[in-house]
Order: structure tokens, then sequence, then C-alpha cells
């Protein structure tokens, strides 16, 4: 991938990468790099904008690679954070996508454990009731009325 450089912070890159252009060149001035505890993307030639990823902000990473980048070995590596200021975000067509994500993957989970930072999924039944309208049978409790002028058809 990358030699291992020091960073503003002091620890060590992990790897870094241009976002690729045409025929999978990187003549673009859009730059990735990542250490063991951030991401970084900075753009731009004139008006530079360097923004930074936390890790363990990182909840799931998914890989597109469309025929062109295919035959050029690039990919889109696209993230969906907690981040404020970023949100979801790509990392857009750079070399071997794969392995990429597959380290960034391991770093997020990493970082995750030592922050002791979990995310929680709301599972749905089918109907759109939420996991936690259920009891403990996994039937949906009957609605029950305060009106005790409401009849009993309306009650269920």
């Amino acid at each position: 991938m990358a030699k291992e450089k020091k960073t503003v912070a002091g620890t060590a890159q992990v790897w870094r990468d241009r976002k690729r252009t045409l025929f999978g060149l990187p003549f673009s001035f859009t730059v990735y790099s990542l250490d063991a505890q951030r991401l970084f993307i900075k753009r731009g030639f004139f008006n530079q904008r360097e923004d930074e990823v936390r890790l363990y902000r990182i909840m799931d990473m998914s890989l597109t690679r469309t025929l062109g980048q295919r035959l050029f070995g690039v990919g889109t590596i696209h993230c969906c954070s907690a981040d404020k200021t970023l949100g979801d975000f790509d990392i857009i067509s750079v070399k071997h996508p794969r392995q990429v994500k597959e380290l960034l993957s391991g770093l997020v989970e990493e970082q995750r454990d030592k922050k002791r930072v979990t995310t929680r999924e709301y599972l749905h039944d089918g109907e759109g009731h939420d996991a936690s309208d259920h009891d403990q049978d996994g039937d949906i409790p009957p609605m029950e009325a305060d009106d005790p002028e409401m009849d009993q058809t309306e009650r269920l």
C-alpha cells in the first residue's frame, strides 16, 4: 500500500492514496490518508478543505465498482458515519479498494472496541412494529383503552 509516515498528531500513517480519474491515474487534488485513529480527506488546489473523521464514528461501509473502475483496478468505498460535519461520505476511485475497505473495517472495529462504542439496531417485524413493541412471547400486546365509552371492538 504505502510507506508509514508521521501525521500531525505523531501517529503513523497506515494508508494514503489519491482519488483516481481517467484510466485510474491519480490526477486529482483529492488525497485520502488514514492513521490508526482517523481518516483524513483533503480536497482542492486553490481553496483547500481537509475533513477528519474519527474511525469509531464510522458505522457501516460498502464497496462499489463500476465496469470502468474494475477495468482500471479502482473502486469507491461508501461510509456511513455519525460525524456531524461530514455525515455519510465516499472514498472515491482508490486503488486496491477491497484491501483498503478491509483495513479500514479492522481499524474501525479496533477503535470502537477501544472506545467502547456500540451501535443500536432497531429490528422491524415486517408489519411496521419495532422489536420493542413486542412482549416476551413475540406477540404484539393489544392496545388498552383508557376511555370507558369505547366499545370492545374498538379496543382490538
